[in-house]
This record gives C-alpha cells, structure tokens and sequence, in this order.
C-alpha cells in the first residue's frame, strides 16, 4: 500500500522540522522514557509485567543505533514515532502502550530539551576552562614582554602581552561561572507537570529526576512547561562570551600584523596568488562566528517575546535549532581561540624606541613628576609642552625646566631626572607594583588568583558530571533488572 502524499503542512514544516530534531530528540526520549516507566512501575500504576515489557522495548530502542527513518506522514513528529516504535519493539498496538501514562508531549519535550541543552553546555563549558588555562598560562609565560597598549586605536601606554591575556582570562572566569550558573538553572526536572497542570494520579516526579540526573524539580508546573527564561540565557549568554573572544581576535589581529607575535601555521590559509601570504583567516571567522551567535540569540529573544505566557512552539520547539547551533559554535569557537593562543609567541615586539615615539610613556611621565609633589593637572601640563615640543626622547632637563615655568616651581632635580627617565624607560612598567596593573610579579599574582577562580567553577562541573554518571548508572541498573521480571 502506498504512503499518501505529504500535505503542504508536512512538506514545508513538519518534514524540515522531524529532520532538524529527530537526530537529538529521540535518543533523549528514550532515556527520558526508560526514566517514567521505572517510576511507575514503582509506584504500581502500572503492573510489573507491563513495566517489564516497556522497558525491553525501550532498552532496543536504545541499543539501536541505525538512522531514524524518514518522515512519510504516518506519525506527526518524533514525540509519536517513539510510541510507533515501541510499540513495533514491544510487539503491541500503540493502543496498549502506558509509556505517555501521567505524561504530556508538553513536559517531555520541556525536560528533553533541558537534558540535551545540560549537556551541551556541559562540553561548553569545559572548553571555556581549557581555554582559560590556555590563556593563563601565556599570561604567565609572557608577563615580561613589553607592548603598547592601546585605546580607542591609539597608542596609549606601555603593558605587557601577559597583562592584556591575562585580564581575558578574567573575562573568561567570569563566563565560566556563569555558564555553571546557567548549567545548575538547567538542572531542574519539568517531568510531572504534564500538559501544564500536572495529574491525580500518584507520579513521583522527583524519582524521574533522581534517575536523569536533574538536581530538583522547577517549582512551579505552569512554569515547567511555559517558562523559557533559562532557553534565552543559553542564547545571550554564548552571545556574550563570543562577543568578548571576537574583541581579543580583533586586537589579535593587530599583534600579528604588526609582528608582536608569531603566526600559528595551524591557524592560516595561504593565498592562491600571492607566496608570501600566510593568512590568519580563523580570527576572522571567530568574529563572524559571534555574529551568527548573536543572531541566534536574537532570534530566540524575538520568538519568545512573540509568544503567549503558555506552552507555545513559538518559545520552545521553534527556538531549539537556533540553541543547537549556538552551543556547537561557541564550542568550536573556544577550541579555535584557545588553539590559537596556546601556540602564539613573542615575535617582534615593539621596541623601547618604538613605544617611546608612540608617546605611550608620557602618562608615566607625568605621573613621575606628581611622586616629587607636582600636582597632577600642574604635571599633566608640563609633559603636554614637552610632548608638544618634541618627542621623549628628544627631551633634556633644561627642556624639562622650561616647559614649567608658569605652571610649576616644585621641580627639584630628583623630579625633572625621574620624569626623563620615565618618558625613555618604558620597561619601568615591569616593576610597578599595583596589584591590578601590568607588572610582571602583579600579573602572575593575576595569575594564580584567575587559577582559583577557574579551579572552583572546575569543581562544579566535575560534581556535575558525577551526578550524570551516576544518575545513568543508577536508571542503567534499575532498568535492567525490572525489565528481567
């Protein structure tokens, strides 16, 4: 007997819809299923012997790893073609089927997809971590090498390599946290609400959770099922981790075709017209990767804003995709920068005559002058002369002298000699001992506290990941043995 032809609705949404989800949606059925049809054999809503017969099922479903078939309008979506196919495994009419017993489509696919977005997240964060430690460990590697930081694309002061990485790193314990903030947010079973208002019958919903590794329950079983809050800070906060990443490849940019830094060979194309290119094109796509994440979180805003304060595809189904995509190219984007970063070197950084003629050391400068009791607008003033006049190293002490007059007559000797010696020395920012600033023994302090930081949301995430394992162990165990009844 031949399949009726799709209709309109299948064709253009339906079809695209079950091809874009059925490949992560129906692995994580299963598992939520072998989940409630334990807990209801357990609490006697349904016999042991149809439990049993389930959980075989089930356990096929689950060892069976060949492509999910196509969709040929027999079944709507991959919700019921998990009830097709058990019931196929299990050898009875759908009709016979308890699995969706005390169980909505609405709750399924609310817990569903916070498993698979847990464990996307899980991998994310994980190379968030690698990264850091990356970042790090050049901070600390090149905490003595001496660069001209920059603002507004200005030459602007004198700082190190080590210092610019290592307040990335900051950035990145911060998202780090986040993400294990966002992991735990994840972390709580909407199974049991059902459609929105959860059943009579005696479900134990926190044994599902036990079994599928959640941490609790969502409170509130209208919220299970309607609430998309913790779907948005999936989108915005992967928006916000590439965002800053694509700032530091931009200024990557910049180190590379100045020469500061070496050109990793992993990390460049070459031209197809020139010999001599070596062309570091995978900063430029980290940029345009945080620009597709930024769309999708967009999207995901707009389609949840556009929704009804209600289970509505527009906030859950609809917005998977977009999420999917977002968490693997904030994956691949942090393999590639820390990648990147984990092979740069120290090539020709700018010399001290190089920064010196940038004007970067002025501030330094002035601030010399405000150590021996010269106010700051009075020494800012003077060094504006100076600077006016000529470059640092064109000044003298005579120079020096004649430049404050009008403005100052605090400048003793020791003054005018530690003000040249600051405009020329711009090395002398190693020493400095601000415990925030680009000293070398400073930033490897950064360092080790930035290591802490990393250390403990570590920690977090390995506690998550024993609850999964042994979550997996646990439901892997009790399956078994009440499917052998």
């Amino acid at each position: 007997m031949s399949t009726p032809a799709l209709t309109t609705y299948q064709r253009h949404h339906l079809r695209p819809t079950y091809d874009h989800h059925v490949g992560r949606l129906f692995p994580a059925m299963v598992r939520a299923s072998q989940a409630h049809v334990v807990m209801l054999t357990e609490q006697g809503l349904i016999p042991a012997d149809r439990g049993a017969r389930l959980l075989r099922g089930l356990a096929e479903l689950r060892a069976d790893t060949s492509a999910a078939p196509p969709f040929d309008g027999t079944f709507e979506d991959t919700y019921y073609l998990l009830e097709k196919r058990l019931a196929a495994a299990c050898g009875v009419p759908a009709s016979e089927l308890d699995v969706q017993m005390a169980r909505s489509r609405n709750d399924l696919d609310a817990g569903v997809f916070r498993i698979l977005l847990r464990d996307q997240l899980v991998g994310v964060l994980d190379r968030v971590l690698a990264t850091g430690a990356t970042a790090l460990a050049a901070a600390d590697r090149y905490a003595d090498v001496v660069i001209t930081g920059y603002t507004h694309r200005r030459p602007a002061q004198p700082t190190t390599i080590g210092h610019a990485l290592a307040g990335y790193a900051e950035a990145l314990a911060g998202e780090a946290a986040a993400y294990a903030d966002l992991i735990d947010a994840l972390n709580v079973s909407p199974l049991g609400s059902c459609a929105f208002a959860g059943t009579d019958l005696d479900i134990d919903p926190a044994r599902v959770a036990e079994l599928l590794g959640f941490a609790g329950l969502v409170t509130n079983s209208y919220e299970a099922v309607a609430g998309a809050d913790h779907l948005v800070r999936v989108g915005t906060l992967n928006a916000q981790a590439l965002a800053t990443g694509a700032r530091l490849a931009r200024t990557l940019m910049d180190w590379l075709s100045w020469r500061w830094v070496t050109t990793p060979g992993d990390f460049t194309q070459g031209s197809s017209i020139m010999p001599q290119k070596r062309n570091p094109v995978v900063l430029e796509h980290l940029v345009s990767y945080a620009g597709a994440t930024a769309a999708d979180a967009a999207s995901v805003l707009n389609n949840v804003g556009a929704a009804w304060w209600e289970d509505s595809n527009n906030a859950t189904t609809d917005v998977q995709v977009r999420l999917w995509e977002s968490n693997d190219r904030t994956d691949r984007f942090f393999a590639l920068l820390g990648g990147f970063l984990a092979e740069i070197e120290p090539l020709e950084p700018p010399s001290a005559e190089e920064i010196v003629a940038s004007g970067a050391t002025t501030t330094a400068a002035a601030d010399a002058l405000t150590r021996h009791g010269v106010p700051f607008r009075a020494a800012h003033s003077v060094v504006g002369r100076l600077v006016r006049a000529g470059a640092p190293d064109t000044w003298t002490a005579e120079g020096v002298r004649a430049a404050a007059q009008g403005i100052t007559d605090r400048l003793d000797d020791d003054a005018v000699a530690d003000l040249l010696a600051a405009a020329v020395r711009p090395e002398l920012v190693l020493d400095r001992a601000q415990i925030d600033g680009p000293g070398r023994c400073a930033v490897r302090n950064q360092v080790a506290t930035l290591r802490v930081a990393f250390d403990a949301v570590a920690g977090r995430l390995a506690a998550v990941r024993a609850r999964l394992a042994a979550a997996d162990e646990a439901l892997d165990a009790v399956a078994a043995e009440r499917a052998a009844r």
